[in-house]
């Protein structure tokens, strides 16, 4: 650019990527693929609209005086009016409309709309980056019963409110430990739906490792989606995800999990995998789950303290946001030879997203969403277990620390000093609570590295959105 203005605007977000010049309208979330003189002006025209200016012949002026000569005059005057026509549009430096929503989100009625329970605290893997320290949650091993689970569902109905979609997550640990009750629960839930007005959304998180054909057929007529752990290549795999002798589980799980794809059509599943320090080059690992077979995808950094081995620190994040350019470039080549997958943290909405409420406080931990543990106490998420500061209450007594719950409630991007200035903010919606809380010890903080990392998947999601409307606006003019 011309070096006039090099502070950074939190109205508008301009980058480039695979060729393109894109800006990013924050508050309004327009996206625009622009020229190289538009790209360039934006930054000069943008602090005049936002001070107030709405004479459109003192801001030329003022932009002729700043860049005359980089350009032929008709050309930055052009380039102006264009930028102008898009902020009268209400697409360019629109104001933030959101920030007034949530004065008062901690007058919200709470309604509970989701339970991720955890069925086995217990596991057959000695994953090493695993957060649940092989299942324990920092306390002792245990399967859940049938009557704790019951109760659990039970609470989730009687706090629902007039919400009738619930979902609830066997989780663990590795659920298939503890099948039986996995099984009887959703024969629980089930009966409750009609007489409730209620419908269950049940889903699955395993390794794999005891994955049977009578499994498969119970998960694909129950479980509306299925998460099956893998890391990618073998090597990486089994060095993270073995079995507590130190053998590797990759070639074992690999077969049932193309099945499990297979038998979902390549819908309603997704392999997820964790890359650390030791896989830099996880776009390899990505590609090597897409070579087998696998269409819905989700590889995401491992967050680890810094003094792990193989945690990712902030020398690696260069290295890594080369990556995920490389892995989106790799994605429309792919696309274009009609060999397309799905990459989770790729996956955006640009037209209509999340409601206004989920774009400001994220995945509504601690309030609409809550972690039970086999023993049934509540947690405000997975990640939280085990700290008994965040211990709220249990399926006998419901929630009984409230002040937690108001904690939670109040946890959004304008809660956040470092969010109010990110041009993500309402797509991660203010990342992990619980991350930023292992990080600085305040949930109304941030995972730096997780930060930047979010930062960029972003502006690739935005890129490969972009390519592909280009590509289908092309075939339809050749058409």
């Amino acid at each position: 650019m011309f070096g006039i203005r090099k502070e950074l605007s939190y109205v508008i977000h301009q980058y480039k990527n695979n060729g393109y010049n894109i800006v990013l309208d924050v508050n309004s979330g327009s996206i625009h693929v622009v020229d190289d003189i538009v790209y360039e002006i934006i930054p000069l025209v943008e602090p005049l609209v936002t001070e107030g200016i709405k004479d459109g012949d003192v801001i030329k002026a003022a932009v002729l005086n700043l860049v005359q000569g980089h350009y032929p005059e008709e050309e930055i005057l052009e380039a102006v009016d264009e930028i102008l026509a898009l902020e009268v549009e209400g697409e360019l430096f629109a104001p933030d409309i959101y920030e007034s929503y949530v004065f008062d989100f901690k007058k919200r009625q709470t309604v509970v709309k989701a339970l991720c329970l955890h069925i086995a605290h217990d596991c057959n893997l000695a994953c090493q980056y695993c957060f649940a320290e092989e299942g324990e949650y920092h306390g002792r091993r245990a399967l859940m019963s049938f009557e704790v689970g019951k109760k659990a569902l039970d609470f989730l109905v009687a706090n629902s409110g007039n919400r009738v979609n619930l979902e609830v997550d066997f989780f663990g640990g590795e659920p298939l430990m503890n099948w039986q009750v996995v099984k009887d629960l959703v024969e629980y839930g089930r009966s409750l739906e009609e007489p409730n007005n209620k419908k269950f959304r049940f889903t699955l998180t395993t390794n794999g490792v005891l994955l049977t054909d009578d499994i498969l057929e119970f998960a694909n007529r129950e479980m509306a989606n299925i998460v099956l752990s893998i890391d990618g290549r073998k090597e990486v795999h089994d060095r993270m995800r073995p079995f507590r002798g130190g053998q590797g589980s990759y070639d074992l799980i690999v077969p049932k999990f193309l099945k499990v794809a297979e038998s979902r059509d390549q819908m309603n599943y997704y392999v997820r995998g964790t890359f650390t320090h030791n896989n830099l080059d996880f776009a390899n690992d990505v590609l090597h789950l897409a070579d087998l077979g696998f269409r819905q995808i989700s590889v995401e950094p491992v967050v680890a303290k810094p003094e792990d081995s193989y945690a990712i620190t902030e020398a690696d994040l260069p290295v890594l946001k080369e990556e995920y350019d490389r892995l989106a470039a790799e994605m429309i080549r792919r696309r274009r030879e009609g060999k397309r997958f799905n990459f989770f943290h790729f996956m955006i909405d640009l037209e209509g997203g999340p409601c206004v409420a989920k774009r400001l406080s994220g995945c509504g931990s601690g309030t609409e969403y809550l972690a039970v543990t086999p023993w049934g106490d509540f947690y405000p998420c997975h990640q939280f277990v085990g700290n008994e500061k965040f211990l709220m209450g249990n399926v006998d007594d419901g929630i009984v620390r409230e002040d937690i719950r108001d904690e939670f409630k109040c946890c959004n991007v304008y809660a956040k000093e470092k969010c109010r200035k990110c041009f993500a903010k309402f797509y991660c919606s203010g990342g992990c609570a619980a991350n930023s809380y292992n990080f600085h010890g305040s949930i109304t903080d941030a995972y730096d590295v997780g930060c930047e990392l979010q930062r960029k998947r972003v502006e690739c999601a935005i890129m490969l959105k972009i390519a592909e409307a280009l590509d289908a606006a092309e075939e339809e003019s050749e058409a």
